[in-house]
């Protein structure tokens, strides 16, 4: 691959891209530098300079590629079928789009429509390319040329299997960084067939592990906002994932595509003003993600909306001003009526109050001088907060949660009494430094919706739609969960990428189906299905295989491209000795990946004690709940590993994943093949069957 007779050439080549694109980042500063000025100016002069500003740095945003190669492949479109001149037979494909002082096409942008033969062509449909070349690069440096032959006379060289096999293997070996990387350049048909898919409606993507599915959901994410610029980028585009390592994982992939405004999001940071943390156990996630949570939710708000106990009596000078309990269920229920959202009748409540005070007082006063008279006395506070208090979602749930009444009243008619009392924990004083677990996030989403915004908090409290949403994962959401997506949908155009096989959450699906119930159904949903595994070696996929037979022995394993590869090494071991064996297994696969990365892979039961094992030993680690993958050495629960890829896994006492977790099968079939490059496992406890 490195020797190739037009290397220099096509170096030369990517040098005056790289120059073009120097040229033209200039061009863009210049503009700015063009309408500089003092503070002064007309206000349509400096409103005009501060869209310039924020068009420019979006542009050399766009145009910053940091050690990323611009340039990974050449087309040569066949003269015999292509109709274009014959100084446009030729196109360079890149990750952004270059031309040169004269505006002619330099480089090709990876998602123009004449790039999709890149991606598409095989031997049997050449899409008219002569020629396909891949580069091996590093940075502006070119250090290797693949090329494909299309046309009759290289029909036998080319099986139509994965085009680019040099580069797509030289890729897949690089070592891993903690980080993931997009697959712009050695992107395979039936991935692009996604990526390019139509915008429109909710689209499944199933994908066995390595297939690809992650990277594959990111670059839809790029191809539809570069096609679907309007109306995409005034809607947004939201991605999805399943916890903060999974978005740091995967949050550098979008930026080294050219964009950077999408929002990059656990369900947690979508609920505003809530403070998230930690897990529930699985009978109670059960209950949270059920659906029957929207009707205890209602009644709670409800509940909150109540006539006074007794008469307010009230002094206002020589007299008494007085409520009686009649007339405040009448307000209350005039607010009911009249408003769909909880806070917004406060403002009504508010009125019929002072009108009704009005009334009773013999002096003819009108409302707005009672008001101003009465409105600090803590008589009338109480009152308020009596009949209709202002709330937040977290204020609701922390008094919800906190008093056996309020949670009886509200969801008794619901609920089995050993359900709801799940939800019981302790009342917190402030509601705003309360800690909820990632499955109050539906029921304070649920609360939000039907509390609205409070007044003056318009812009805090609404509920954010957007164009696009791509959800990774996807199939381990309870229902509720998915109503907090399917509510953020502006218009029911969705991706939903995960793998069926590899449910664990309490709430794992059998099929997509159970998914697509909870979705926006305005177009019937589309299916794909991702089948190579690129990432696994095919001695790793073949042990993931039995474990599969198990865990969803519906789906057929992806076929691995990798057929050989480092067999897994299974180590056993006594209790007492598991610690010096985890420090020994981590010395030994660091001196085989050398710069590659490492994950211990232990059950929730024994993240301490890896952890203790590693700094006994001196080993410099880190773990995934503090610092993401960002050591070499990482341990990471079995929870938090699925959609990561490392160049070394080593699964410690694979016995006691499948006793502790929800779903063992799949969680230990995730735990299984997150390797790039190596699988060890290392047991005291007796060794799995289903791994002999």
């Amino acid at each position: 691959m490195a020797n190739h007779p037009e290397l220099e050439a096509e170096q030369a080549y990517v040098d005056h891209a790289y120059d073009c694109l120097e040229q033209t980042k200039r061009a863009v500063e210049a503009m700015r530098e063009s309408v500089e000025g003092g503070p002064g100016g007309t206000f349509q002069h400096r409103y005009e300079r501060d869209v310039v500003h924020d068009r420019v740095e979006a542009r050399l945003q766009h145009l910053e590629l940091g050690d990323l190669s611009l340039v990974f492949g050449r087309i040569d479109l066949d003269p015999a079928v292509d109709d274009t001149p014959e100084d446009n037979d030729r196109f360079y494909i890149g990750r952004v789009a270059v031309a040169d002082a004269r505006r002619d096409p330099v480089v090709v942008d990876w998602r123009a429509p004449v790039a999709e033969s890149f991606y598409r062509a095989t031997g049997r449909d050449p899409m008219g390319l002569l020629r396909r070349r891949h580069f091996a690069s590093r940075g502006r440096t070119v250090l290797g040329i693949d090329d494909e032959l299309f046309g009759s006379a290289t029909d036998a060289l080319d099986r139509g299997e994965v085009q680019g096999y040099g580069a797509l293997i030289s890729a897949l070996e690089e070592s891993r960084s903690g980080r993931l990387s997009d697959i712009v350049a050695t992107i395979q048909v039936e991935q692009d067939v996604i990526i390019r898919s139509e915008l429109p409606g909710v689209l499944v993507v199933q994908g066995g592990p390595g297939t690809g599915k992650t990277v594959v959901a990111l670059h839809r994410a790029a191809y539809l906002l570069y096609s679907h610029r309007f109306p995409l980028e005034g809607q947004g585009v939201l991605v999805v994932g399943p916890n903060r390592v999974f978005l740091s994982y995967i949050e550098q992939v979008l930026p080294s595509l050219g964009e950077a405004g999408v929002q990059i999001a656990t369900l947690g940071d979508l609920v505003p003003h809530v403070r998230i943390g930690g897990h529930d156990d699985e009978d109670t996630a059960r209950v949270k993600g059920d659906l029957r949570m929207i009707d205890v939710v209602r009644h709670a708000v409800r509940d909150r909306q109540r006539p006074l106990r007794r008469a307010l009596r009230i002094p206002y000078g020589v007299q008494w001003l007085t409520l009686s309990v009649d007339r405040s269920a009448e307000i209350v229920h005039a607010a009911r009526r009249r408003f769909r959202t909880h806070n917004a009748g406060r403002k009504l409540v508010e009125q019929l109050f002072w009108e009704a005070l009005a009334e009773s007082s013999r002096a003819g006063d009108s409302a707005e001088v009672v008001k101003e008279r009465l409105r600090g006395e803590l008589a009338v506070r109480e009152a308020f907060e009596r009949m209709w208090p202002v709330l937040t979602p977290a204020e609701l749930l922390n008094d919800l949660y906190g008093s056996a009444g309020l949670l009886e009243l509200a969801a008794h008619r619901f609920l089995e009494p050993n359900e709801w009392k799940l939800l019981s924990r302790a009342r917190e004083p402030v509601a705003a430094e309360v800690v909820f677990t990632h499955h109050d996030v539906p029921v304070l989403d649920e609360a939000l919706e039907l509390l609205g915004p409070r007044p003056r908090h318009r812009d805090d409290d609404v509920v954010r739609t957007y164009g696009h949403i791509v959800v990774d994962e996807a199939q381990d959401l309870s229902p509720m969960q998915l109503r907090v997506l399917d509510r953020r949908s502006l218009n029911g155009s969705m991706t939903i990428v995960g793998d069926i096989a590899q449910s664990t959450g309490a709430w794992a699906h059998d099929d997509w189906d159970q998914v697509l119930e909870h979705l926006p159904s305005r177009r019937p949903p589309r299916r794909a299905e991702l089948t190579v595994g690129y990432r696994v070696p095919g001695p790793i996929m073949d042990l993931a295989a039995r474990v599969l037979r198990v865990a969803a022995p519906q789906l057929q394993p992806p076929t691995s491209i990798r057929h050989t590869g480092e067999e897994p090494i299974v180590t056993a071991c006594t209790s007492e000795d598991l610690n010096a064996a985890i420090a020994a297994a981590v010395r030994r696969e660091l001196d085989a990946v050398g710069s590659g990365n490492v994950a211990v892979v232990v059950p929730g039961s024994l993240v301490e004690r890896a952890d203790v094992a590693l700094t006994d030993a001196g080993i410099d680690h880190g773990r995934a709940t503090r610092q993401g993958l960002d050591r070499q050495v990482t341990v990471v629960p079995t929870s938090l590993v699925k959609g990561l890829e490392l160049d070394s896994v080593i699964v410690v006492e694979p016995a006691a994943i499948l006793r502790e977790e929800v779903r063992g099968p799949q969680s230990l079939y995730v735990a299984v093949t997150r390797s790039t490059k190596r699988l060890s496992i290392l047991h005291a406890e007796p060794l799995p069957d289903v791994l002999r």
